[in-house]
């Protein structure tokens, strides 16, 4: 089984809609060649950002083979792996997408949500799926969605345990976490940051990237700081950080992937279109996104 590194700067794209819920595959096209031209190093098709759970599993099919096409093997293609609770669901989606995984680079996975399982329960789910998959695994650790927390200890388990693991999305917000990880890691397993706002200080500890939210509409301005900061350029990596520093709350602080979905619409990239539960968001925090997407798009004088 080939690896590709999987480091830089990731995108978790959107799945952007019509009005009335169909996937525009238009659009997505539009959004593959932006992000791509704009500089990022590896896609993620159906994380969290591209609504995989509302998704049947034939549209998620068609999104996968759309997406591999219109890359083209300009950059590595990871696939979101979502929408069960228990862990013989999740290898039954894991089977049902079996005919359409060749020429992924890896599958990303978060830990079962709802169920609030122990820590030995989460080794042991991530230990079967890696006994039925293909392909590489990114393990997701996002305890704001799933409601538990995998732990440094099991992440680390986990990666010593089979180097199918390959990388870590780390969602928790928890630094000291992250640096433990960090820190005990076997070589070749990256830690790539979850969050967009934490990305420089992980990048500083020693982290390897990040899966992104913001680089969906801006891949060029993030990818540019994720880059220098990987190069220890943080002069610069500290100017763009800032520039960005205000417009990251305001993505998610009536969900995602409304926000985003929100800027990509002021930028022709897509419609605002989500799908039930997820609603837009509201006017006044779509006119607080345009300020700042409008500072951001304005050159310094």
């Amino acid at each position: 089984m080939k690896q590709q590194q999987l480091n830089g700067t990731g995108v978790a794209i959107v799945t952007p809609f019509q009005q009335g819920g169909k996937i525009d595959f238009d659009a997505l096209e539009k959004i593959i060649e932006h992000v791509i031209t704009g500089g990022v190093d590896f896609i993620v098709s159906l994380g969290s950002t591209g609504e995989a759970i509302m998704l049947t599993t034939p549209e998620c099919k068609e999104v996968f083979n759309f997406t591999l096409k219109k890359v083209g093997g300009r950059v590595p293609v990871v696939a979101g792996l979502f929408g069960a609770n228990s862990t013989l669901h999740l290898l039954d989606r894991l089977k049902a997408y079996s005919d359409v995984l060749d020429g992924f680079a890896a599958i990303m996975s978060s830990s079962p949500s709802y169920v609030k399982p122990t820590q030995e329960g989460i080794f042991q789910h991530y230990m079967a799926l890696e006994a039925a998959s293909p392909l590489p695994i990114i393990i997701y650790n996002v305890p704001g969605r799933t409601a538990s927390n995998v732990a440094a200890e099991t992440t680390l388990r986990l990666a010593r345990a089979s180097s199918k693991f390959i990388a870590v999305k780390e969602a928790s917000g928890n630094m000291e976490q992250v640096v433990s990880i960090i820190k005990h890691k076997p070589e070749g397993f990256a830690v790539l940051s979850g969050d967009d706002s934490l990305t420089l200080p992980i990048i500083a500890c020693g982290g390897d990237g990040i899966i992104s939210v913001i680089a969906n509409a801006l891949p060029e301005q993030f990818s540019s700081m994720v880059r220098a900061a990987l190069n220890s350029d943080y002069e610069t990596a500290r100017r763009i950080n800032l520039d960005l520093h205000d417009i990251h709350p305001l993505l998610y602080v009536e969900g995602n992937p409304a926000g985003i979905k929100s800027v990509m619409k002021m930028m022709g990239l897509c419609t605002n279109e989500v799908r039930l539960p997820l609603v837009p968001v509201s006017e006044n925090v779509f006119n607080q996104l345009g300020l700042e997407l409008e500072k951001l798009l304005t050159p310094a004088v």
